[in-house]
């Protein structure tokens, strides 16, 4: 059974620093962190719940490549979960597959059940415990040994990553005109294409994740380990939330660079807002994503609460839409996720015809990126960000990678594209050099 304590932490930004570096010794751990966007700052884009949760440890973990595993987990556990779904259970879910080269190695799904959960609200910061494993003394020893942690001086300077890109700008360009075609013939409206950066490198994963939450801090960042695998994200985009018997989606399509110059940044922010190729995209997946939660949604009951909504957060303006609807009491959540997976942000439309296009044209497999992270609680509510913006490593191979894409339309002109990639990539870039 697990027991809660309340706990005062009077630097929080600190304590967060020094739990990754006391989380990285254990098999399992994640650190989900909203980065203080809380409703106030930012509307309702964020439905604010935690400042942030911590998963220590595993008691139980599942390691599978089905859906039915997940929900067979879940029915049989009343508990925390903390864990991820990969791109590539799409082929689970439809006739397709996954033949591009994978060079990180991540397992499909990823699910486990920690040892200690910590969660913070408005400041208010609670351990959550198993009192038959620990007591109330040991809990408080073990949070003064996290405080007691030193922090490295991560600022001063490191080797710079050599990155190459799978695409040329040549190759890009005339990949995303091959795109344009098949919508020109039908064969599909809209699609997202992506481009891996990587590289043959060793990194410090505590220390890329802090320069990059640095450099962009964003709702849905996450740090999370499995094994000698590392997920380091700053995504911005939530794919699905559950509050009681609502489902909240609220996709990112529609992207533009953000100015120093406050009367520019302004002009750039109502250009996205009247673009009317940005809210093709935009209105395409709000329409996607309403038909993948009507699947589970109460007649009726699927909204879209806010259409073409415009977001500033440190590298780019983005334009988000919310997506609601009700599903009935005792509704399987696992099958809520499933039936929206993989997000409608990162497919395109029609989905399952893009997806085959993004295997053809691509030239990595995705993985983790354009998959979900996220949490499951004894409530059965959930939250999972989509994995974009993200770098991953694989320390035992070496390999630290991260891929950025975007919206194909028939408005879509391939050079613009290609220079929307590499403002979405400017961070991690950044970071890794």
């Amino acid at each position: 059974m697990r027991k809660k304590l309340d706990i005062k932490i009077t630097n929080i930004e600190e304590f967060k620093s020094k739990l990754l570096i006391a989380g990285k010794k254990y098999k399992s751990f994640v650190l989900l962190d909203s980065n203080n966007y809380t409703q106030e700052k930012i509307s309702n884009y964020t439905y604010y719940e935690f400042d942030f949760l911590a998963g220590i440890g595993s008691v139980k973990e599942i390691n599978t490549e089905s859906f039915e595993s997940l929900s067979d987990f879940n029915k049989q556990n009343n508990d925390w979960f903390f864990g991820y779904l990969t791109y590539d259970l799409k082929n689970e879910l439809e006739d397709l597959e996954s033949k591009n080269p994978d060079n990180l190695f991540f397992p499909k799904l990823h699910f486990f059940i920690p040892e200690i959960v910590i969660t913070c609200k408005k400041e208010d910061i609670s351990v959550i415990y198993f009192n038959n494993q620990y007591s109330e003394d040991e809990i408080n020893k073990y949070i003064a040994s996290i405080l007691e942690i030193k922090i490295p001086d991560y600022k001063e300077k490191h080797t710079s990553v050599k990155l190459t890109q799978r695409f040329s700008a040549e190759d890009y360009i005339e990949t995303v005109n091959n795109l344009k075609h098949h919508i020109q013939i039908g064969d599909i409206y809209e699609i997202n294409f992506c481009q891996e950066f990587f590289s043959k490198s060793k990194i410090d994963p505590i220390r890329t994740y802090l320069r990059l939450k640095n450099v962009s801090p964003t709702p849905f960042s996450c740090f999370y380990k499995v094994d000698d695998k590392y997920l380091l994200s700053a995504s911005p985009e939530r794919f699905l939330k559950k509050e009681k018997n609502k489902i909240i989606s609220q996709p990112i399509k529609g992207t533009i660079k953000r100015s120093l110059n406050e009367n520019e940044d302004k002009q750039l922010k109502e250009k996205l807002l009247n673009d009317p190729k940005e809210k093709a995209e935009n209105v395409m997946i709000v329409d996607l994503v309403r038909n993948d939660l009507s699947k589970t949604a109460n007649k009726g009951s699927v909204k879209v609460e806010e259409l073409y909504g415009i977001y500033s957060f440190t590298q780019v303006h983005q334009m988000i839409s919310t997506v609601t609807s009700e599903i009935k009491d005792n509704t399987d959540i696992i099958e809520v996720i499933k039936n929206a997976f993989p997000m409608g942000s990162m497919t395109g439309a029609p989905k399952i015809r893009a997806m085959k296009l993004i295997e053809k044209y691509e030239r990595s497999k995705r993985g983790l990126y354009s998959g979900a992270v996220g949490f499951i609680s004894p409530e059965k509510n959930f939250d999972f960000n989509v994995v974009i913006r993200s770098i991953l490593y694989n320390d035992d191979k070496n390999y630290v990678s991260f891929t950025v894409g975007g919206a194909i339309t028939s408005l879509a002109n391939a050079e613009s594209e290609y220079d929307e990639c590499m403002v979405k990539a400017k961070a991690m870039i950044e970071v890794l050099k």
